[in-house]
Parts: structure tokens; sequence; C-alpha cells
């Protein structure tokens, strides 16, 4: 029955703490979009922080919409209910604007479900002016937008907390202009560093089927700026809403940094999350005390927490306050043991670690310098601190990656095997291992953005020989991503304006990927499995990331020469990979 759609919506807002409601009356409409269901959208603090900042304005109202579940896709397409927003149940065409927040590619099919199921048409060039404008915001619209620029008619380059009140400004101007047409819309948009728009862009090609240049139109930016926020301090980033009814339902997330200055070659976070920018421990603890009326448990988020240079006087002040903690993962080489008693004391039993290679050689070429010691090292300090349970982080495929770089993999799990069982079993417990293997894929922005991903028989063969090899060794279970889904991964983060199609077909043929590849025209291996020239224009060449090219080539030659980068400055300024103009410790 419909009625139970609008009754499930409702049922979610009656769990929550800390939503908005407003009236529609005289304000810019904005239905935020996170393209997953609402356990994962709700989990993301990003797209929470952008909610709440958006509706801090008065004379925006803005709500959620999410991904519904399959059972209820299916009723809205049956009972033709376009989808609606949660805080009113309001459809999402009625709004002035449809934001998108997205994390994963695997979520870009979902972004066309979605509108779909709002009965707006797909195609920028199939709306009209009644159709809200369609906006796209988060890591993947800042790496890579072309593969979506068919569908999406603004994208936001950077962090959108950096640029939210001039974007609301700018659609201000518009709703009070006499003539409401696009263009001018655009135009006044593209004066805001950030803002990208498509449709303002000609890409023509060579023969080869490589980019030949991207050129802007009349007025519009030859290159778009990349925003970032300069003092996190300023508005923190925690849990604004409170629910159960999420992945991490139990805690309080805070943010505690963001950026890594680590060089890893193959992290696209590390890239595009620079500069390493730091929140006060007076900033956090605030929240820290604001979270603790709601969870017990804190939080902690960021890209490498071990990092922050506040993190023993939060752990202090957390426990002061009677909260515990969860972190996502520990870097190896920056253990606090305050850190580590806290998490042990909190109840913590399993520490989560990314080697993400099993030799020193390959861990070289990827610039993690971490020895085969140093790892065994740690691990046997965080078991001797009742942390016996290990998640392990593994990346497969990765350049000059050989057979005995593989056999590494199995013999450095073994080895962490022992280290554990020799602390764990005096504890009554033999610990576990979850081994997580998962294939490389070139990520833009990286300096392995010119290189080809390994082809998916590859890959399977090595996930074989890690099978194998570590067959029978007790308490050790392994888990991965299947490398024909790393495939369409690699496609979407890979691909320029013309694997919009395929999207479009595959939304089609309702997800269905390899019957898309064998009905239409356009090669994926062209942008998967082929190297490209340093000279190459590749298709998110216009957008300015902030970091130099030239630094990534070079960074990409000492891959090669399995020569390491020192880590990003502590203190004062760098601009070493590029114009960010870094001063740590902000």
């Amino acid at each position: 029955m419909s009625w139970q759609l609008y009754e499930k919506a409702r049922g979610l807002l009656s769990e929550e703490f800390g939503g908005i409601k407003k009236s529609f009356g005289g304000k810019i409409t904005i239905a935020l979009c996170y393209p997953n269901t609402y356990q994962i959208g709700m989990s993301n603090l990003g797209f929470q922080k952008i909610y709440y900042l958006l509706n801090q304005h008065d004379d925006v109202l803005c709500e959620r919409v999410f991904l519904p579940f399959p059972k209820d896709e299916f009723s809205f397409k049956k009972k033709n209910i376009p989808l609606f927003s949660l805080e009113s149940q309001t459809p999402v065409h009625n709004f002035d604007i449809l934001c998108l927040s997205v994390t994963f590619e695997a979520d870009y099919i979902n972004i066309l479900k979605i509108l779909n199921l709002s009965h707006i048409p797909l195609k920028c060039k199939d709306r009209s002016e009644k159709h809200p404008f369609v906006l796209m915001g988060g890591i993947c619209a800042t790496f890579n937008p072309e593969p979506l620029s068919d569908f999406i008619d603004i994208f936001f380059i950077g962090e959108g907390d950096e640029a939210i009140d001039e974007f609301v400004d700018a659609v201000r101007c518009f709703s009070l202009a006499i003539n409401k047409g696009k263009d001018g819309f655009y135009k006044r948009l593209s004066t805001i560093d950030g803002i990208y728009i498509p449709s303002a862009y000609d890409v023509t090609y060579k023969d080869s089927g490589a980019i030949e240049m991207v050129l802007p139109k009349n007025g519009f930016p030859q290159k778009i700026k990349r925003r970032w926020v300069k003092d996190l301090n300023k508005t923190p980033t925690s849990s604004k809403i409170i629910t159960s009814n999420t992945v991490f339902g139990d805690m309080f997330l805070i943010e505690v940094e963001r950026g890594c200055g680590k060089h890893c070659r193959f992290c696209l976070a590390g890239y595009s999350y620079r500069p390493v920018r730091n929140y006060s421990a007076e900033v956090i603890l605030k929240e820290v005390s604001e979270g603790l009326r709601h969870r017990k448990k804190i939080g902690l988020i960021g890209s490498a927490i071990c990092d922050s240079p506040y993190i023993d006087e939060i752990c202090d002040g957390i426990a002061k306050m009677g909260g515990t903690i969860s972190v996502s993962s520990l870097r190896l080489d920056r253990l606090s043991k305050k850190l580590v008693d806290l998490l042990s004391v909190s109840g913590h039993r399993t520490a989560t670690i990314a080697p993400e290679a099993g030799s020193e050689r390959l861990r070289r070429v990827i610039n993690k310098e971490t020895s085969d010691d140093e790892i065994l090292d740690a691990v046997q300090f965080m078991t001797s601190a009742g942390l016996t349970d290990f998640k392990l982080y593994f990346l497969i495929g990765l350049p000059t990656e050989t057979d005995d770089d593989i056999d590494a993999i199995i013999n450095l799990t073994k080895r962490i095997k022992h280290s554990i069982l020799k602390i764990a079993k005096s504890k009554g417990h033999l610990g576990n291992i979850t081994l997580s293997v998962n294939p490389f894929i070139p990520k833009p922005f990286t300096p392995y953005q010119w290189e080809r991903m390994e082809d998916t028989k590859s890959l399977n063969s090595k996930i074989k020989m890690i099978k194998s090899g570590l067959k029978g060794v007790s308490n050790i279970n392994i888990i991965h991503e299947l490398p024909k889904w790393s495939f369409v991964q690699a496609l979407l983060s890979r691909g320029d304006r013309r694997v919009g199609e395929l999207l479009y077909k595959c939304c089609e043929l309702n997800g269905d990927w390899f019957k898309t590849f064998r009905e239409t025209n356009i090669n994926p291996d062209f942008y998967i499995y082929r190297e490209r020239d340093f000279n190459e224009v590749l298709p998110w060449d216009h957008i300015d990331s902030g970091i130099r090219k030239n630094y990534l080539i070079k960074e990409a030659r000492k891959s090669k020469e399995e020569k390491t980068t020192l880590p990003c400055p502590e203190v004062g300024e760098c601009r070493r990979c590029g114009d960010l103009g870094c001063v740590m410790n902000i």
C-alpha cells in the first residue's frame, strides 16, 4: 500500500533527535540526497554537515532524500508515486534544487535511479525550466565529474562546507531576478571558485579516442579550482542528527582532522583532502561534551587520526568525561599509547591496520615505508593492550607487483598471526584476523593516474593464490572485492563524458553492466587497461586540484625507482606539491 511508504518515512523521523523542520513559504527549497539507503547516508558526516549548514539560512529549506530499499522502490514504481523527501514527504521534483552528495562510484547508477523515481528526465538537455537544477558534490565530483556530465547540471569541486554561503547568495539572486534563464544563472555561478557547469565546456577527441582538448564557452573559466576549508575550527563536523538507524548508531561521530600528509601514491583521499588540517583539542572536546549527552561512545573520524598533534589530549578529555571511543583505522608508525589504552578500556577488541603491500620493496614503491618488524612490533603492542583481533587491508595489482609480493602478503599475515597468538593466548583468546584484499584502481590526481589497471583474470589468480597460501591457517577470514566490480569502478573513476552513454544504457538494463558492455560500441578496456602518456589530456585535467601535475609526474617516476618521499612538514608553510600554501596544525 502507498501509505506504507509515507509511514516508513515518518517512522524514521520519529526515532531521530536533531532534525530540522521548516515551512515551505517563500524559501529556496533544496532536496539534499545521498544516493543510497537512509542507514548508509545518515552515517556520512559530510552529508549531515551540509544539511545543517544549508538550514542555517533562514530563507533556505533543506530536506533529505535517500534511495529506497528495493521492495520500496518497486512500490514507488508500481503506484507511480514520485520519490519524496523525508521531512515533509514532498515530491523531489517540486524542489528548486536536487543536491546530491556522492562518495562512491558504485552509487552512480543509483543517481539515475533517483532521477527516474523522482520523475525528472535523466539527461540535462531533456529537462525544462519546471524541473529542479541537479547539483552534485562530494569526493566523486571533485576527482572526476565527467562520466556524469550528461546528467548533472552543476558540480561542486572540493569541500562543500567552504562555499555554501556563496552558493546560497547566487541562488537567492537568481530567485529574485525577473529573467530567470538558466544561462544567466550559470554565468553567475561560474564566478564562484569550485563551481563547474559541464554544459559550458566542449570536449573534442583525437582519432585515437583520447581527448584533444576541453574548451570553455565564452565567460567560463579555463580551470575549475578545488575549494578547501582554511580553518576547520570555525564549523566543527560532528553528528547533527542522532538516530540508531545507521551503521554507527551507537556512536556520536566527530571529525578530528582532515587530510593526510603521508604521500601514499595510490591514495586518492591523501591527495584530494590535502592540505592536512587539525581541529584544536578545545573544539573537539566541546563537541565530545555535547555528544556524551546522547551516546557514551565517541567515534573519531579522519584520514590520519594518529597524526593529530592533539590526540593524547583528546583521549584524556574523553576519558575524564566518562566516554569511550572508536576509530576507523590506526597508523602503525604513529600509535599513541593513550589512544590504544582508551580503545581497550572502551571494549575494543579489533584493530584495523593497512600494510597495503606484503613486501617492504613494494611498500617503498607506493611510499608506505613501514618495515615488517615495525608492523609486528605494533601488532604486539596493541595485542598486549587487549586488542587481540585484527583487520588487515592489502591491495593487489599495484605497479611493479610480482608473485613474490603476493607470497609476502601470505607470509606477513602468518607472522602477524603468530605474534598475536603468543600474547593473546595468555589472555584466553586466540585472536582472529580478517584479511581484506582489494584490487588496486589507479585514481585521478594521484601519481598513478597514468597507470593501467591489472586485468581481472590476473587479479582473480592472485586472490586464489592468497587463499591457497592461507588455507588451513586457523582464525583467518579472507574477504575481497570481486575484480569484475573493481573493473566497473575503474571505468567510472577514470572515464570521460562518453562513459555517460554506458551509464544511461546500464540504467535501462536495470544495472546489468556486463550486458551493457555487450550491447554498446564503447570499449571499457580503453579506459581501464590502457597506460596513459604523461602528455595525454586526461578527462579531469580542467580541474585544478591545487597539486601540480609535474609533482605527480615526479612522484610516478620516483615510484618506479623505489624512492620514497618525506611526509608533509608538521609546522610552517609548504608548497612542495602545489599552490595550496599548506599551513600545518591549523
